[in-house]
């Protein structure tokens, strides 16, 4: 992390000159989310090709801006379009971003993906509320000196994804008629998708859903002491035997299905967050 609280200062710096806002929630939207960042009541926008120190998104289905301003009454900063560590970023540049919200004043990150399905009980399209993770991609961000500044050396993961969130999430769902399910994601590297011994495997290890990106940005928001709260859309099924072949368009397409739902669900959700 050798000069990362450098580099913080100087993205800050520059969006300061775009933007006097000041968030409490971060977001990270992930694929096929539009729908939350239309949402969104903007107050200013900022391409991540214009921040200093950032990455730029090089997925199809992600967006690269920073979106700043209200959502259902609170004050938010949106990353339309995440960065993964299969576009061959390090795990310390994946996570920047975490790092500079957290600079502009946030005290609560929302996170979002799109992933596939290993519990049996769950379906493609279903909303998975994420209660922990397993992270089986080899990659920590917190790998190297630690600087003070931006967190403990050894951080906790107790409570990592708070537990009175998740029961303020699961109970919202149930108030708006929304079927969730709650579980624990498993991230891997990729870009690939996986075998079906590798979801047998994963299954058996305890994980619900399997992606590939959220936990490096999770372990640095809870190294920045921020709350953490986080769903999933479940966009196909890993079930070992009865595999079926998988197209990014299919995935887009059950993400475009339950972006409604995840949009109200967030939505109501964030009208009764406590900042």
């Amino acid at each position: 992390m050798d000069g990362i609280y450098e580099q913080i200062k100087e993205a800050v710096e520059f969006i300061r000159t775009k933007t006097a806002f000041d968030p409490d929630v971060g977001i990270i939207l992930g694929t096929g989310l539009g729908a939350v960042a239309e949402a969104i009541d903007k107050e200013a926008v900022i391409d991540y090709e214009n921040i200093p120190n950032f990455p730029v998104s090089t997925v199809e289905s992600h967006s690269g801006r920073l979106l700043f301003g209200s959502l259902s009454g609170k004050k938010v900063i949106a990353m339309q379009g995440r960065f993964h560590l299969y576009e061959g970023y390090s795990a310390q540049q994946v996570t920047f971003p975490v790092r500079v919200m957290k600079a502009l004043g946030i005290k609560l990150l929302f996170v979002s993906n799109a992933c596939g399905g290993l519990n049996p009980q769950f379906k493609t399209g279903d909303i998975m509320i994420i209660t922990d993770h397993v992270n089986f991609q080899g990659k920590n961000p917190l790998v190297g000196v630690n600087d003070d500044r931006l967190g403990p050396r050894f951080p906790d993961m107790y409570n990592i994804y708070d537990k009175d969130l998740v029961e303020l999430m699961y109970n919202t769902a149930i108030e708006n008629g929304l079927g969730v399910q709650k579980g624990v994601y498993l991230s891997v590297l990729g870009p690939n998708l996986e075998t079906a011994a590798e979801f047998r495997a994963f299954r058996t290890l305890g994980a619900d859903v399997v992606g590939m990106s959220t936990i490096p940005e999770v372990i640095v928001a809870r190294h920045s002491g921020l709350k953490v709260m986080g769903l999933s859309i479940i966009t196909d099924m890993g079930l070992p035997d009865a595999m079926e072949s998988i197209s990014l368009e299919s995935v887009l397409a059950a993400a475009k299905e339950a972006e409604p739902r995840m949009k109200l669900l967030v939505e109501k959700t964030f009208e009764k967050l406590e900042i």
